[in-house]
């Protein structure tokens, strides 16, 4: 029972921060119509959450052991749930800056937390590949259930209607639930402080820098930049591309977004079953092609649509239901590589590492963003969704270069299912 509460309470505290991470693209596309500002203004929204993250995961990852995995997560509920209660009470782009602000200190916190308890509480690492997966998977979940609880908000006869953000009065609620559920479990972390593991703050940042040291890290670490560059280019800005580009209304255009979160899950879901059957490179060499491909034959479709006033969920632009697709091939990368990297690691390294994983994914976040921003502004979002194209093809390259760096380090036999399935 103390096991399941566990499990429950980082299912749950990764759901709420799927909600706020992923509502970015909902929230910029509010800022704009509420605020008045211009894109490139408000996409400085994904550097104040991804350049938070990236700065407190490099600073305090190798030194949360000490604090307590469990105790870190209930102090980022605390910071998060207090800046959402900030936003309905004092509505400005200033008071949404620093709730993105608190997000990425908060989700730091996190998802080290999170990703290095899994370790704790899996016994091997299968069952660590397969709770990866699943709370990935529930993550999600909480993205789609988040662009449908915003959308709820919106009013669509008047997206400038500042309402929109009592939503933050309810996820004030869900951090407080979480936050009781963490404070009435237990979490044994005697595994983090194996004997001999660094106490300094100083040895503990040392000890991340070393993990440098092996080529499998930082061809690993590439990996991970480029998957999420390409997330985030269509996660944040399908909002916006749909409303501007395929002409949704405001409400319609987040809960079209949501699709592409709905097909993120059910990927992740069922990738488990897929790699029973085919080796983990294979699959996501195949998904990264299928990404490609998709994007080259959906684009067009988006061209030239004349905007409707009797538009509806049947009735929409064919690339409206087409561009969420894409979510079911990304599903498999990110979950995949990252079990294969931590597995391959001791369990007191693995605050370390996902310090690491959670400061190169935050890094290109921010980049995919910033750069899809840009160009949204510059051309349109048919050209902007068009330079995902080039970290694709990187992506591909990096992924042929952690396969050999794996097959070198003997993960190839030892890893978790996947990497197993990879050598039959």
């Amino acid at each position: 029972m103390k096991r399941f509460r566990m499990i429950a309470a980082l299912a749950l505290i990764y759901i709420v921060f799927a909600i706020l991470l992923n509502s970015v693209g909902t929230v910029i596309l509010q800022s704009i119509a509420t605020f008045g500002i211009d894109k490139p203004d408000a996409s400085s929204l994904e550097r104040y959450k991804d350049l938070t993250i990236a700065f407190v995961s490099f600073v305090v990852a190798s030194f949360l052991p000490l604090l307590g995995y469990r105790r870190s997560m209930m102090l980022a509920l605390v910071i998060v749930g207090g800046a959402c209660m900030l936003m309905p009470l004092y509505p400005s782009f200033v008071t949404t800056k620093l709730l993105f602000a608190c997000i990425g200190i908060s989700f730091a916190l996190t998802k080290v937390s999170v990703y290095s308890s899994i370790g704790l509480l899996t016994a091997d690492k299968t069952a660590h590949s397969r709770l990866t997966n699943t709370i990935e998977g529930l993550f999600m979940v909480g993205v789609l259930a988040g662009n449908w609880l915003f959308s709820a908000y919106v009013d669509s006869a008047n997206p400038g209607n500042p309402a929109w953000m009592n939503v933050y009065w309810v996820i004030a609620g869900l951090c407080a639930f979480v936050f009781v559920l963490l404070a009435t479990g237990q979490l044994d972390e005697s595994a983090a402080h194996a004997e001999g593991h660094n106490n300094s703050f100083a040895d503990s940042l040392a000890e991340m820098l070393r993990l440098f040291l092996r080529p499998l890290v930082y061809v690993f670490l590439a990996s991970a930049f480029l998957y999420v560059l390409i997330e985030q280019s269509f996660g944040t800005w399908l909002p916006t591309f749909n409303n501007e580009i395929l002409k949704l209304p405001n409400a319609m255009s987040i809960q079209f977004a949501s699709i592409l979160a709905g097909m993120t899950a059910l990927g992740r879901i069922s990738a488990g079953i897929v790699l029973k059957r085919v080796s983990w490179y294979r699959l996501l060499n195949v998904c990264v092609v299928g990404m490609g491909v998709l994007v080259v034959v959906v684009l067009p479709l988006a061209r030239d649509v004349v905007a409707r006033a009797d538009i509806g969920w049947f009735n929409a632009p064919v690339a409206a239901y087409l561009i969420p697709l894409l979510g079911l091939l990304m599903a498999p990368i990110y979950p995949v590589i990252n079990s294969v990297a931590l597995s391959s690691l001791p369990k007191p390294q693995h605050a370390a590492m996902t310090g690491l994983i959670v400061v190169f994914s935050a890094l290109g976040g921010t980049l995919g963003s910033y750069i899809t921003a840009r160009v949204f502004a510059a051309f349109d979002g048919i050209h902007a969704f068009y330079f995902s194209l080039a970290p694709m093809t990187l992506l591909l390259v990096t992924l042929f270069l952690f396969k050999r760096e794996t097959d070198r380090d003997g993960a190839g036999t030892n890893g978790p299912v996947a990497v197993k399935l990879a050598a039959k």
